[in-house]
């Protein structure tokens, strides 16, 4: 496990950086026409907003059983975040249960936890999407309208008692045990409002990359959703890493009406390059701070709370 470990963080490293010189001439002219201060903020609300995600994921395992200490927390998910650079999104969920088991985290518990963030994030930016962009920007409502048809769906779906069944029958079909915590609706309300305070920070970062070439501040909700809607369809190409090409094509798509002609690629390139540079800045910061002291009492009730259920494969 720990050479798999180290494995995931290696490639996630090398696709990372391909991501970043893949396109470093044309994201370099960008930050050329882009205010140093603008890129700056642009870069910190990203950090913000990762970091509001991973409070949202620790909700979810503390409502489900384990408490993370906040450095473990931030130090897993920040490490598993460049996850989403290796082609097919699960190479986050799998880097997150692996890490997580250095804390005693029970494999399924911690499968439960990555699952239900990403579930929440995929129905809370499109709730945000919906809200922000049809009256706001016709574009979208015109190209991406079936998009919003999922909000309301995936919102229902996130119903505490319904989140539990279904997880339940995920895991009984990977012979695991059942949870040994019913998802509450305590901290799902917390999780997603760490979830949509996440979305709103990435869409404050867009914001002020369309301030730096002309917008005005009447954009913020076009840029809030622009960004919502344009991460969301990136997870749906989970082939590609990080979305790349899909998020960059909805987002000129939306911005194309409201920005100066060619700004709105000039956008989509330094979102892309200062939110890659985020997530590594993000790794790196839990890296250097040092391993956090291993968690102990995650697992201790597992075998007393689920009595005469036989034991999963781990």
């Amino acid at each position: 496990m720990r050479a798999l470990r180290l494995l995931l963080i290696v490639l996630a490293l090398v696709f990372c950086v391909w991501s970043l010189a893949s396109q470093w001439d044309e994201a370099r002219r960008a930050f050329g026409e882009l205010s140093w201060p603008g890129l700056v903020g642009a870069f910190a609300f990203g950090v913000a907003g990762l970091v509001a995600w991973t409070f949202g994921w620790r909700a979810f395992m503390t409502g489900l059983g384990s408490r993370l200490p906040i450095p473990a927390a931030l130090r897993i998910a920040a490490i598993s975040g460049l996850g989403k650079y290796v082609p097919g999104m699960v190479w986050v969920v799998v880097s997150q249960v692996e890490l997580s088991r250095a804390h005693q985290v029970p494999r399924a518990r911690s499968f439960s936890a990555s699952v239900l963030a990403v579930a929440t994030s995929t129905a809370c930016g499109l709730a945000v999407a919906a809200v922000t962009l049809p009256l706001t920007s016709a574009a979208a409502r015109a190209e991406y309208w079936w998009l919003f048809l999922f909000a309301p769906v995936l919102i229902g779906s996130l119903y505490p008692p319904f989140v539990t069944w279904a997880l339940n029958t995920l895991l009984r079909l990977a012979r695991q045990r059942p949870l040994e915590h019913a998802v509450g609706f305590g901290a799902m309300a917390r999780a997603v409002a760490w979830t949509v305070l996440g979305w709103l920070l990435f869409g404050g970062h867009l914001w002020l990359l369309c301030l730096s070439v002309g917008g005005g501040p009447r954009l913020v909700f076009v840029a809030v959703g622009a960004y919502a809607l344009a991460f969301v369809a990136g997870l749906l190409v989970f082939i590609a890493p990080g979305g790349l090409g899909a998020r960059e094509a909805v987002m000129v798509a939306v911005l194309t009406p409201v920005l100066p002609a060619g700004a709105p690629i000039v956008i989509a390139l330094a979102s892309r390059v200062l939110l890659t540079l985020a997530d590594l800045a993000y790794a790196g910061a839990t890296l250097l701070l040092g391993r956090p002291p291993l968690t102990a009492g995650n697992a201790d009730a597992e075998p007393e709370l689920v009595t005469g259920t036989p034991p999963g494969k781990e």
